[in-house]
């Protein structure tokens, strides 16, 4: 492991050792400013949490163009289920294989902290001329680009702006998804469980999940959409009670764990179970490339289940199912400008039973924002049909790109100069801070790179180490070319 790799790889681990989940922050932001001070650099921190560290140019830069570099300091945070981790307090675990680093059955948080490292690493480095620099860290975009979206408009001075928030060495992205999320509220109606009745409960996992802009068009399985077909069958066949539902963790993450808890004669649980054990086999066929390792498993309930509430009516029961199965998930639209994009897409992302409500959350992206706003009508309308209330929530912008873009013509110059070979520049269908960092920063030049994840948003999210040089140093070539 080369040296810059392994120093930049040693602030990586550091920052993996604090709590960083989407709005607990704290932490990380003290260190932040923490090392600031003891590298003599100047920190504003403002009313959301947002820092800026500005960065002194090399001796003779002083008239060179500022150039600010972004990322955001929370984490998405999952586990499989067997993981004991507690994100509010343990560090993450690294694990390497070969040319591969992942985590001890928990999301890495290489998105976005190795482009904290790296940009930090790039900061103390004396060996690099560079202009005045202006390290950006925003709070709170895995749940919502909600640091991006409330910062001020005097924040940062930077007119060049390098998001260090891609996962493709090599792949400039020059544009990104809008967003909106729709939160959906669905009245409880109980009714006694007739007394021979047993409770069982029916168990999605074994599905790869993944980042639900990134990871959309993959085929990849939705427990929540696959938990929906299997009581749909359940209650077709012998008239199932629903208890509750509960699938799905983050608003930008596929599902990859759902769970009901259900009520059905115990003379019929035996059929249901081979009914269960029969899709089970189903799914493994209908997903053999992408979710092969997908089980489905039905059991009488334990004790603890006779604490639940009584048990939904028939009509308040075919009323979740269906909903659950009307609601879109997956790619709506593919682009007709760029070969390969997702457009329009939706994630069915979490779905609870909690104070006599179902609740769901729903994410929807798209690159053109009649389209999002289409979609999103659409998911309205379906809740309406279903008797269901809905809010919206976590709307951003789309970023879109620009050909003509100066910067865009410097990286790739410095990168076949570099490399020898052309970059690949392209739009991505996840959502980027760029979009919203545009629109409050008239004339803001932007693009963004990162080294190779595979997999965010999930514990199988892995950072390709050898990736990291690379980036470091076109970085390091590019901020010499504006040192002029």
């Amino acid at each position: 492991m080369r040296g810059k790799t392994r120093e930049i790889l040693d602030i990586f681990n550091k920052i993996s050792a604090i709590p960083r989940c989407s709005k607990h922050e704290e932490h990380i932001s003290r260190w932040l400013q923490q090392w600031s001070s003891e590298h003599n650099f100047q920190v504003r921190k403002d009313r959301i949490g947002n820092l800026v560290i500005n960065v002194p140019p090399s001796n003779g830069c002083e008239n060179s163009p500022g150039i600010v570099m972004q990322n955001h300091m929370d984490m998405v945070c999952e586990k499989i289920p067997d993981s004991t981790h507690d994100f509010s307090k343990d560090p993450i675990q690294f694990v390497y294989n070969g040319q591969w680093l992942k985590a001890d059955k928990t999301t890495l948080g290489a998105d976005n902290g190795i482009g904290m490292a790296i940009a930090m690493a790039l900061a103390v480095d004396n060996t690099i001329v560079h202009p005045p620099l202006e390290l950006l860290f925003t709070v709170d975009e895995e749940s919502g680009l909600n640091g991006a979206i409330d910062l001020e408009p005097e924040f940062i001075e930077g007119k060049i702006l390098l998001n260090l928030d891609s996962e493709d060495e090599g792949v400039f992205t020059i544009g990104c998804a809008g967003g909106e999320n729709t939160s959906l509220m669905l009245p409880l109606h109980f009714s006694n469980l007739p007394e021979q009745n047993k409770i069982y409960r029916l168990r999605v996992n074994g599905i790869r999940g993944g980042h639900s802009g990134i990871d959309i068009n993959k085929h990849r399985a939705n427990a929540n959409k696959l938990l929906a077909r299997a009581l749909q069958m359940a209650y077709d066949a012998f008239n199932i009670q629903l208890i509750s539902v509960q699938g799905g963790k983050a608003h930008n993450a596929i599902p990859r764990d759902a769970e009901a808890l259900l009520a059905c004669d115990p003379l019929q649980g035996s059929i249901l179970k081979g009914m269960i054990d029969e899709f089970e086999q189903t799914l493994k066929k209908e997903y053999a490339t992408t979710d092969r390792s997908v089980a489905l498993s039905i059991c009488e309930a334990d004790e603890s289940a006779v604490n639940h509430p009584p048990g939904l009516t028939s009509d308040n029961t075919a009323r979740i199912i269906q909903l659950l199965l009307a609601l879109p998930h997956g790619v709506a639209e593919m682009s007709a400008e760029m070969e390969g994009l997702v457009e329009t897409s939706s994630n069915l992302a979490m779905v609870a039973t909690k104070d006599n409500y179902l609740h769901i959350q729903t994410s929807q992206r798209s690159s053109v924002m009649s389209a999002l706003a289409e979609i999103t009508f659409k998911i309205e309308a379906i809740a309406a049909l279903a008797g269901a209330d809905t809010r919206h929530g976590n709307s951003y912008p789309a970023w879109q790109p620009d050909m003509k873009s100066p910067l865009l013509k410097r990286c790739k110059e410095v990168y076949k100069h570099l490399f020898n070979k052309n970059p690949i520049v392209e739009a991505t269908h996840a959502g980027l801070e760029c979009g919203i960092i545009g629109s409050k920063y008239e004339g803001i030049d932007m693009i963004s790179l990162g080294p190779t994840i595979k997999n965010p948003h999930s514990p199988n999210e892995k950072l390709y180490i050898p990736s990291i040089a690379k980036v470091q140093n076109f970085l390091a070539a590019l901020l010499t070319s504006y040192a002029q």
